[in-house]
């Protein structure tokens, strides 16, 4: 039976810290690495990281020195990730495991097409609110990951990532249908995500307030118009199960894009409404709450970046 003793991570933001914090408590700290260029290497190795109050040591590695791992966990946002299918090439062997914890419906076809579909495990990540600020991760929630096979994905692959995360202490779900989950999860970040970026607000904010909360639910059923053109038979009701999901999280937490608006960085909204208003487009359909919140969105990163 395959199994996964070694992992590199590609990416040190709130979903990279929170599960490469539980894969180096369960197989250790040797075998966890954080993959980067030199100089982010030089910046970050002595950095000093808290994970909920509690000191983290990560094993950081150069890219020159990295070495195939038996999985490779791609934690970045969209807009780092074709920076980042160069960074991890030195990573993948034949036998290389990719999981992708990206947003969006895309990262996993963008990886197969670079290291061979056979390779990729599909997966959402899903139900955590971890936030991360400087060097200080926090979180009520680690969630759940879904994962499942893709077209081609090998099924001893699958049985090793279900073994390791037990290990690890992580959640996780097999999916039958891995692709309709993925939409469901795509349909939560292009409400949640992008409201709470553009309105400035929080978890809470887009339950509570009238505007925001019109705005996210909105944003969502045009996901579902967009993913029953698509053949993926999303509903009102996963539309639901969503928004108490989102009212279970702590209020005062927000997702990745409201995080990249305090930190100044860039955002994923072409992952999120510039894909969605992309397939509208191609079946015809009208998508004027995304067209709003992508047009939005990139006036206020203009701001910054």
């Amino acid at each position: 039976m395959k199994t996964i003793k070694t992992v590199n991570i590609i990416g040190l933001g709130a979903l990279g810290m929170l599960y490469g914090k539980n894969l180096t408590d369960a197989l250790g700290y040797e075998n966890v690495h954080f993959i980067m260029n030199r100089d982010r290497f030089e910046r970050y190795r002595d950095q000093v990281y808290i994970c909920n109050g509690e000191e983290c040591r990560f094993n950081m590695q150069p890219l020159d020195e990295s070495k195939p791992a038996d999985m490779v966990l791609v934690a970045v946002k969209y807009p780092s990730l074709e920076s980042a299918l160069e960074d991890m090439a030195g990573s993948i062997g034949d036998d290389t495991i990719i999981m992708s914890v990206m947003n969006g419906i895309s990262s996993e076809e963008i990886l197969a097409e670079k290291f061979g579909a056979e390779k990729v495990i599909y997966t959402v990540a899903q139900g955590m609110d971890s936030a991360k600020f400087g060097p200080e991760l926090k979180y009520s929630k680690t969630g759940e990951l879904h994962i499942g096979l893709g077209p081609e994905s090998r099924e001893e692959d699958l049985e090793a990532v279900k073994e390791v995360l037990a290990k690890a202490n992580l959640e996780y779900v097999v999916e039958d249908d891995i692709l309709y989950r993925m939409w469901g999860k795509f349909m939560l970040n292009v409400g949640v995500n992008q409201t709470c970026m553009v309105y400035g607000t929080t978890y809470g904010g887009v339950i509570n307030e009238e505007e925001p909360h019109r705005t996210f639910i909105s944003a969502m059923r045009e996901v579902i118009a967009v993913a029953n053109a698509e053949g993926i038979a999303l509903s009102e009701d996963d539309l639901n199960m969503y928004v108490s999901l989102i009212a279970s999280l702590q209020p005062d937490l927000m997702p990745s894009m409201a995080q990249d608006r305090i930190n100044k960085k860039p955002c994923e909204v072409d992952a999120f409404s510039g894909k969605l208003i992309e397939l509208a487009d191609r079946h015809g359909l009208h998508v004027p709450v995304n067209r709003f919140l992508n047009k939005r969105a990139k006036e206020i990163e203009s701001e910054y970046i």
